[in-house]
């Protein structure tokens, strides 16, 4: 009987309907646990994990029988995924299972940021009554800057133009002469880098964290944004320079930020002091794919993925 093993949360409804038969052993506790994680890979032939699990190295030397790595997500830098090519290792992201979860993410949070009054609660409980100082912006009639354009990117500019937003995008691995462009709903501006960056109200990232992406958005590029402009991050940390946010919006020189991925996660009290008493900033635990609806997509994808791979192994 196969054993599966899962370190990382996952809906257990698709573990009894996906993996019925296979000696499965669902522990989310077991990425904070590492020999306890290890002695339970010395003979499984599966492993499920999120984005937290490090999938390489001392993990998968030990692990000599581990035959498919499904990942609940599609992120896959925390996966060695080379070395697994060379035993033989299955990789199964849950592509597309979380897309609309991320778009709906960052258009929830871009207009959270330009409109700028939700946080008024107590003030407007205690009388205070701050009208004239929150008149906000609309999304309707800005534009959207997408840094990469693929699946996640295309679901939110769906969106936003149903929002009246205007559309560009940047990602070199799109051929100019791709449809993509030119979808039903409305253009999308090709753009160099630079010219995206400058242009865009609401500027969001869709890349995977690479030598050529890490710290894309620095000061430099920041100090190049429309002032008042909105960063969204729901990509991957490491693509933002955590520090040159922090002080941009601190400076007034950006209008909001939402960061829902840092450097190091998860992010602790130390690396988050850089964004204590920081205004117009928005800080989520890498949730922006995780939604009740989302968490059965992506945990019946991959279960299915786990199960395929071993019934034909």
């Amino acid at each position: 009987m196969p054993k599966v093993v899962i370190s990382e949360f996952m809906d257990e409804a698709a573990i009894r309907e996906e993996l019925p038969g296979f000696d499965t052993l669902y522990d989310p506790g077991l990425v904070d646990r590492p020999e306890d994680l290890a002695a339970a890979l010395a003979g499984a032939d599966a492993l499920i994990v999120r984005n937290r699990t490090q999938v390489r190295g001392d993990l998968l030397a030990g692990a000599p029988d581990l035959k498919v790595v499904g990942r609940l997500g599609v992120g896959l830098d925390n996966i060695d995924v080379a070395a697994c090519e060379a035993r033989g290792i299955a990789v199964y992201p849950a592509t597309g299972a979380n897309d609309g979860a991320v778009a709906e993410y960052v258009i929830g949070t871009a207009m959270l940021l330009l409109r700028g009054a939700y946080g008024a609660t107590a003030e407007v409980a205690a009388g205070t009554w701050p009208r004239n100082r929150l008149m906000g912006r609309e999304i309707a009639g800005k534009r959207l800057g997408l840094v990469g354009f693929g699946a996640i990117a295309r679901e939110t500019a769906r969106r936003a133009a149903a929002l009246g937003m205007s559309l560009a995008a940047h990602d070199p691995f799109v051929k100019p002469d791709d449809p993509a462009w030119t979808p039903e709903y409305g253009p999308v501006a090709n753009r160099a880098l630079d010219a995206l960056i400058a242009e865009s109200d609401v500027l969001s990232l869709h890349v995977p964290l690479t030598a050529e992406t890490r710290g894309l958005i620095d000061a430099a590029a920041i100090a190049r944004m429309p002032a008042g402009a909105v960063l969204v991050n729901a990509a991957r940390g490491g693509v933002v320079d955590e520090a040159a946010v922090a002080a941009a919006l601190k400076a007034g020189r950006l209008g909001g930020a939402a960061l829902d991925v840092f450097v190091r996660e998860p992010l602790d009290a130390a690396g988050g002091a850089i964004f204590a008493g920081v205004p117009n900033l928005i800080l989520t635990p890498h949730i922006a794919g995780v939604t009740q609806e989302s968490n059965v997509r992506v945990s019946a994808v991959t279960a299915r993925a786990v199960r395929r791979h071993l019934m034909e192994a």
